[in-house]
């Protein structure tokens, strides 16, 4: 049994992010688990640009962007194991307040690794037709986006020549102009929301600026063909997105490719017990980024979705920063420089589940207009100077708002011209503000 003080479970962006930092705070014992050949997860089929502007302030194709992460590992020898696949996380049998990692590779077998901290940053995957329930047959050229990106990126296949997209997401949107730059058509890009799933810079350059057609409030309603894919049947649908009989239209293809919403990895949270947040499909987290379990943080996709991927560095960051202070500080108090006897019990206390308890906290709400937050619990006593929330609005705005209530009381203001779902938003709280609210906090929409 191999004992660390940190493991990282996943090598992408936010792992290698997460990393990087907890090294840079004073952890030694690290080791990053990838179930991949490779670090840098998802980033080494995207080889467009637009990566690193926030974080390097350049712009960077996505395997360049990784190898700036690769580099600093290396740098810091940090170990990671490849082609390891992490199959159970639980509290070490002796110690309540340590973590037992079951994974298996070819090389080392069935390991069983010991840690005072686990970050999770296990990433997302895509939604596959079977969740859409499109009625047709089961025919050859029905593809995800990132399955297509990764054939004609990575493996040098073009899965077609006569391309439908269906969502527009900003894989799918990148897509479309990838498939255009190789040389197929692509025909239309339906949306079944009455607003684009991307960001707007990616609906300019990528349909805009190749003349591809959006079609919003549309979506497949039949897939032609038992072979191959010889076409689908759009139709408009409703404020209920049901079908608008009559509006059904024909378009030949060879291909389909799905842009229809991401999955955060959670399996492995799920067993382990934590607090999900229904909304965002990963772990309910704190102002630390910590779950419901003491000592296992989350960042990057598996926490919810970004857009960017400066920011999921940026939060993988401070996932890693914090789980330092956790390590440092010791199990049985929080990160942070909390108080002892703050937790329920008293500092140390162990109820029958094997975790310590948390801390009360206060709650974030999501208000009008806003699906989520991140983080969704706060201890104004143990935060820092500040803490960031990132949140999603559920619609498409113009000229409002975004408050922060504490209760009633109205904390911060932030003007917007301009709110989209494809857009992550975010709001800065500081602690001063924070001082002495025992309410709930909300965030919200109103007219400016």
């Amino acid at each position: 049994m191999a004992d660390y003080d940190l493991i990282i479970i996943g090598g992408g962006p936010a792992g290698l992010a997460a990393a990087v930092s907890a090294r840079k705070n004073g952890i030694d014992k690290i080791l990053v688990l990838e179930r991949d050949n490779e670090l840098g997860g998802i980033l080494n089929q995207c080889i467009h640009n637009g990566f690193g502007l926030h974080t390097f302030q350049e712009e960077l194709t996505g395997p360049e962007y990784a190898a700036r992460f690769i580099t600093q590992v290396k740098e810091l020898e940090i170990p990671c194991k490849l082609h390891t696949m992490v199959l159970d996380i639980s509290p070490a049998s002796d110690d309540a307040s340590e973590k037992t990692v079951t994974a298996m590779n070819r090389k080392d077998g069935l390991m069983t690794l010991t840690a005072k901290a686990v970050i999770l940053a296990m990433g997302c995957r895509e939604r596959p037709r079977g969740a859409l329930n499109i009625p047709g047959y089961r025919p050859a050229g029905i593809y995800s986006a990132g399955t297509a990106q990764r054939l004609v990126n990575m493996d040098g296949f073009m899965p077609g020549k006569e391309i439908v997209i269906l969502g527009s997401g900003d894989i799918g949107l990148i897509m479309a102009r990838r498939m255009t730059l190789e040389g197929a058509k692509v025909k239309v890009v339906a949306e079944l929301m009455p607003y684009s799933g991307g960001l707007q810079r990616n609906i300019v350059q990528c349909l805009d600026d190749f003349g591809i057609p959006l079609k919003l409030s549309t979506t497949v309603v039949d897939i032609h063909g038992k072979e191959r894919v010889e076409g689908v049947t759009l139709a408009k649908v409703d404020e209920k997105r049901k079908p608008i009989p009559g509006t059904e239209e024909y378009i030949p293809c060879d291909t389909l490719l799905l842009s229809v919403g991401l999955i955060p990895e959670n399996e492995l949270s799920g067993k382990l017990g934590v607090d999900m947040c229904p909304v965002t499909s990963g772990p309910d987290v704190n102002e630390s980024l910590e779950t419901s379990i003491p000592g296992v943080f989350a960042c990057g996709n598996v926490l919810h979705v970004h857009d960017l991927v400066d920011f999921v560095s940026e939060e993988a960051a401070l996932a890693g920063e914090y789980a330092a202070e956790y390590v440092k500080a010791g199990n049985m108090e929080k990160a942070g420089n909390r108080a002892a006897g703050q937790n329920h019990g008293g500092a140390g206390h162990v109820p029958e589940d094997g975790f310590p308890a948390p801390e009360p906290k206060l709650r974030i709400h999501a208000g009008a207009g806003v699906r989520y937050t991140v983080p969704q619990r706060l201890c104004p006593d143990a935060m820092r100077d500040s803490v960031t929330i990132r949140f999603r609005v559920d619609n498409v705005y113009k000229n409002r708002s975004v408050c922060v209530y504490a209760g009633e009381r109205l904390l911060r203001k932030i003007p917007k011209r301009i709110l989209t779902p494809g857009e992550m938003e975010q709001a800065v709280l500081l602690k001063s503000q924070l001082a002495g609210v025992s309410e709930e906090i909300t965030i919200c929409t109103e007219e400016a």
